[in-house]
């Protein structure tokens, strides 16, 4: 049978994480200690409905056991950064077996300030973790630039997987080919770019993660700026333009659900690209990136009804964004068989 990628609101068997150590991204201790304190709030947020385990660099093991409840598990094995999202493996299945794809990673497009001498190992160490055969991608490609509806459709952003920093050569249809032979679709929706702060610092180039994602088969919540004064207001504009003319796999058009960024446009002098699109699918819970905004409760409101049977959870994901990502980026479901 044919692998395919469950949509992430399918039945999970736990979530993965990876604990921030020492490393460019967070250079200062005031930032480190920020950053895991937020992550561990996503994992207790997460652990409520699910399993979590935690990937720790050695010698990193009594910061994370200092800030995490004692039935979250920890892993040991060598890190550089803590996007489990991108490092980690994309878990696929064929209706009785697990496998992980190993998209092969080289730092967001070789960024100057990224690491990857541990991190593009990450997936194949997870995999080994959960006792599952792993399948080797030459695509360079990260979890947070793929997002699927479990039926054959796939969303893209041009700027990532056809971009010269990661893939120079790949024609579109190559990039199509490797994609749905690894995920099991069969239609992607490319989007062009994504929010204007992913190329700033500590930028992934365009995740399709933070800009529109499947709610169910044929609804995507695509992340919306009204304010004209931020650059980001004419992409959105142009984002939910190609989701409303798109058909998915089965060919129905896509119902588009707007969700409007916070009311803040700027942090450390620098636009934000703060979204709630980036948020979490548990087993009965939605973990929501909150900003301590006037939209927050807007946008929880949305999720709940998109998602009536599950408990919506918001998580201030300031320090995370500060990192260069949201609470999509720094977790990983592992489908139940």
């Amino acid at each position: 049978m044919t692998f395919r990628m469950p949509p992430e609101w399918a039945p999970h068997e736990r979530t993965w994480m990876a604990w921030p150590g020492p490393n460019p991204t967070f250079d200062t201790p005031a930032e480190l200690d920020e950053a895991r304190r937020a992550w561990a709030a996503v994992a207790h947020a997460v652990r409520r409905f699910e399993p979590v385990t935690v990937v720790v660099g050695p010698g990193q093991e009594d910061s994370a056991r200092a800030l995490l409840d004692p039935d979250i598990e920890l892993a040991v094995r060598p890190l550089d950064d803590a996007w489990m999202r991108d490092i980690g493996p994309t878990f696929v299945t064929d209706g009785s077996e697990l496998a992980a794809v190993d998209w092969t990673f080289n730092g967001w497009g070789a960024q100057g300030w990224a690491r990857w001498e541990h991190d593009r190992h990450i997936a194949r160490s997870v995999a080994e973790l959960a006792g599952v055969p792993v399948h080797s991608s030459p695509l360079v490609n990260e979890g947070g630039a793929i997002h699927v509806d479990g039926e054959g459709t796939v969303l893209l952003t041009e700027t990532v997987q056809l971009g010269r920093e990661r893939n120079p050569g790949w024609s579109r249809e190559q990039v199509e080919a490797e994609v749905h032979a690894r995920l099991g679709t069969e239609k992607a929706i490319w989007l062009p770019r994504g929010l204007s702060g992913d190329y700033g610092t500590y930028g992934t180039l365009g995740h399709v993660d933070i800009v529109a994602a499947f709610a169910r088969p044929g609804t995507v919540v695509a992340h919306v700026q009204p304010d004209p004064a931020h650059p980001d207001h004419e992409i959105t504009r142009e984002t939910v333009r190609i989701l409303r003319a798109a058909t998915d796999a089965k060919g129905r058009p896509l119902e588009v659900v707007e969700v409007l960024a916070p009311t803040v446009l700027r942090a450390g002098g620098e636009w934000v690209d703060y979204s709630y699109i980036n948020h979490y699918l548990c087993n009965g819970g939605v973990v929501l990136c909150a900003f301590g905004d006037p939209r927050d409760e807007l946008a929880a409101g949305i999720f709940r009804r998109l998602f009536p049977g599950r408990t919506v959870t918001l998580v201030d994901a300031r320090a995370i964004f500060a990192g260069g990502g949201g609470i999509h980026c720094i977790t990983q479901q592992q489908p139940k068989v």
